[in-house]
């Protein structure tokens, strides 16, 4: 079975080496023309655009920065719409507003295409040592199909539910870390306003209810005053405002994501948008004169 993948960048480019490493014929496009010279040189055919994709193709994976390169791939000039067959399945990756996944899903299904939104979760390590979370949408008996393609990139490859639900799910996962990361560098800084030392509250309390995987991730970071990134601040701001669009389309109010939005939209203005997003302890730093990092290496 041939695979197209269209998106090689960061997530992508790994992705698609993890499939050809499982013995899956590629053919590749993306904007970076090195990019596609490498692919050539590992095996993969190279297509122009999505209609050639998707003439040489079963299946079309897309890992794409947002909804509108999503909606121009497949449904503009050029793109997997124009080259697809009544088989073709179209697999986007892509982190998008699951209202635009059901949309294209919806334009794609008049000519037959079924589609799949899956969503990953891990970033660029997980992604290169094929561990990532995979979330999908969509019918049942495709997913089924394609899981082991899809496990190919994956440590888990879970089914949530019809067309926009993986997105629906990665959104949820975005909102859950944004809140977390916020409250905790909200929380250290408030302990060293108050004169005690915050990575001592930090071991204190990581034992406890309090503790959680983005404690442990971020917590030790923000205490070095690390703001590499592993996952930019900008690319959460891209995330919460698909949140913020799709909570609006169903009318829910959506409060703590609405707030910690207007955080990172501070950090934007900082020029810190390529900052990991455990740069949120910078908010509380300029809000307060106080650093929890200030006594370490910036």
């Amino acid at each position: 079975m041939k695979i197209g993948f269209i998106g090689l960048g960061i997530m992508g480019s790994p992705m698609a080496k993890n499939i050809m490493k499982a013995g899956y014929d590629l053919v590749v496009n993306t904007h970076n023309a090195a990019t596609v010279r490498e692919f050539v040189g590992l095996g993969a055919e190279a297509a122009a655009n999505g209609r050639e994709v998707a003439e040489k193709a079963e299946v079309i994976i897309t890992m794409l920065p947002n909804s509108p390169q999503v909606r121009e791939v497949c449904l503009g000039e050029g793109g997997v719409l124009e080259g697809a067959g009544d088989r073709t399945v179209v697999i986007d990756m892509s982190s998008i507003d699951p209202t635009e996944s059901r949309a294209i899903a919806t334009e794609l299904s008049k000519k037959g295409i079924e589609m799949l939104d899956c969503p990953v979760s891990g970033g660029e390590p997980k992604a290169i040592d094929g561990s990532l979370s995979v979330m999908c949408g969509g019918r049942k008996e495709i997913w089924d199909k394609y899981y082991d393609l899809l496990m190919t990139m994956a440590g888990s490859v879970v089914y949530v539910g019809p067309i926009g639900s993986g997105n629906v799910a990665k959104l949820a996962n975005q909102m859950i870390v944004a809140a977390n990361i916020g409250i905790v560098a909200e929380a250290l800084t408030f302990a060293k306003k108050a004169g005690t030392d915050p990575e001592l509250v930090y071991k204190a309390i990581r034992g406890g209810l309090a503790g959680s995987t983005v404690l442990d991730a971020k917590a030790p970071m923000m205490l070095a005053g690390d703001y590499k990134p592993g996952f930019r601040i900008n690319l959460h701001v891209k995330d919460l405002t698909n949140a913020l669009n799709a909570s609006h389309a169903i009318n829910m109010p959506v409060p703590m994501t609405a707030h910690m939005m207007e955080v990172m939209q501070e950090l934007m203005n900082h020029e810190e948008g390529g900052c990991d997003h455990n740069d949120v302890v910078r908010y509380y730093e300029r809000m307060t004169g106080v650093s929890i990092a200030e006594d370490k290496e910036q």
